[in-house]
This record gives C-alpha cells, sequence and structure tokens, in this order.
C-alpha cells in the first residue's frame, strides 16, 4: 500500500500487482481500501488464483485464457468478470510463447508468433461472449515489439497496453521504452503504457510522464 500511495503522487493511474497466490488474491481487497487509482491483478495459469481477486474487487485481470485449463476452468473466470464487469487483458510476451508457435520459426519468437498467440487466447474468450479486452503483446528486442504492436493494431479491434519488457536498467530501459513507446504513441497506437525499468517504480512514472509530454499525450500532469 505504501509503495501504490507512492506511485499515486508521482502520477501513477493504474496500477498492477502480481497474485502469486491466493492469500495475494485475497489482500486486493485490503489494498484497494487503502489506495485510490485501479488496481490490475497479474494472474498466471491458476484461474482460482483469478476468481479469488475478483471477488475480492480487483478493477482489471491480466491472465491469458488460454493457459488455464479446461473450458469450465476459463468460462467460470469470464462469467465471474462479466458479472463484475472486469476487463480481461492478454498479456503476450515473446519470452514465454506457446512451444507450438516457436517451432513454426526454429525456436524463436517473431512478431508474427505473438500476434497468433494473442489471437488464440482472444478467440477463447469471444467463443464465451466475452469481449471487454485489452491486449500487450510485450518483446525485450525492439524491432518485435514494433512490429507487434504495429500489426496487432491492423488486426485487433481491442484497445492496446504498450510496453517493452525487460527494458533494461534504469538509463538504458528509458531510451529503449521511449523509442519503442514513443514511436508508437506516435503512430497513434496504443492505449495504456507501462515503462518497465531495473529501478524505483517512482522513476518507471516519471519516465512514462515524460513519454506522454514528448509526444503531446500530456500536459501539466494531465493525460489529454
Amino acid at each position: 500500500v505504501s509503495q501504490i500511495l507512492e506511485l499515486e503522487k508521482a502520477g501513477c493511474q493504474i496500477v498492477r500487482v502480481a497474485c502469486l497466490d491466493i492469500e495475494d488474491a485475497k489482500a486486493i481487497k485490503n489494498i484497494k481500501d487503502n489506495i485510490h487509482i485501479p488496481i490490475v491483478a497479474d494472474i498466471h495459469f491458476d484461474y482460482r488464483i483469478a476468481l479469488e481477486a475478483i471477488e475480492s474487487g480487483v478493477d482489471k485481470i491480466r491472465i491469458n485464457p488460454g493457459n488455464i485449463g479446461s473450458e469450465e476452468r476459463v468460462r467460470s473466470v469470464v462469467e465471474a468478470c462479466k458479472k463484475h464487469r472486469i476487463p480481461i487483458r492478454i498479456g503476450v510476451n515473446a519470452g514465454s510463447l506457446e512451444k507450438d508457435l516457436l517451432e513454426k520459426n526454429n525456436g524463436k519468437p517473431t512478431a508474427e508468433a505473438m500476434i497468433e498467440s494473442a489471437k488464440k487466447h482472444v478467440e477463447v474468450l469471444e467463443k464465451l461472449d466475452f469481449y471487454d479486452i485489452a491486449i500487450s503483446l510485450k518483446a525485450s528486442n525492439l524491432d518485435m515489439c514494433i512490429e507487434a504492436y504495429e500489426k496487432a493494431a491492423k488486426v485487433f479491434k481491442y484497445p492496446l497496453h504498450l510496453g517493452i519488457t525487460e527494458a533494461g536498467s534504469e538509463y538504458s530501459g528509458l531510451v529503449k521504452s521511449s523509442v519503442g513507446i514513443g514511436s508508437l504513441l506516435l503512430d497513434n497506437i496504443g492505449n495504456t503504457i507501462r515503462v518497465s525499468l531495473t529501478a524505483d517504480p517512482v522513476k518507471e512514472i516519471y519516465a512514462a510522464k515524460e513519454i506522454l509530454k514528448s509526444c503531446g499525450l500530456m500536459k501539466n500532469g494531465v493525460s489529454i
């Protein structure tokens, strides 16, 4: 809570927390009672953690539906999100693509493979009549990341969350994120952003604000 309050002071508008187990998901209620911005739960594989986070009042979940098992499990998460009007962010990462997609490209990730992965997850949700979706396609390779988002902007009708994963230290990560996120924003691609730095998270917010200002998307600390 104290860290999130510091992020709020710096200008953070949405915060993501990792939920590694049920206790993490249960903690969301207490966290939300003490902060003032929406909270996103980052969940991997375990649908029960997603359900607990939703019951705890989370504002959004990040989970890849194709990775959480049976259709029944996916349906239970989707129905809970519908009931509570909670969106799902599909988070594709070049470093953790499905094996079958990697095998098509000699074991290496590509922008096309990232798009194919996102399509697979989107189709799972659309089959269940769920459309409150956002998508991210993060990679540490700048060219690949930019290409994936450019393709996604043409393929998907859903909002895109921009970010360069494993961008690096405070200095190199800032440069890398500025080039990648900034170029996409200037092409009118992207709806939310996250700057990833190996540094105090508050510095990520300062960096994000400077990128938005440079792209003409923030004035006097307010997004426009």
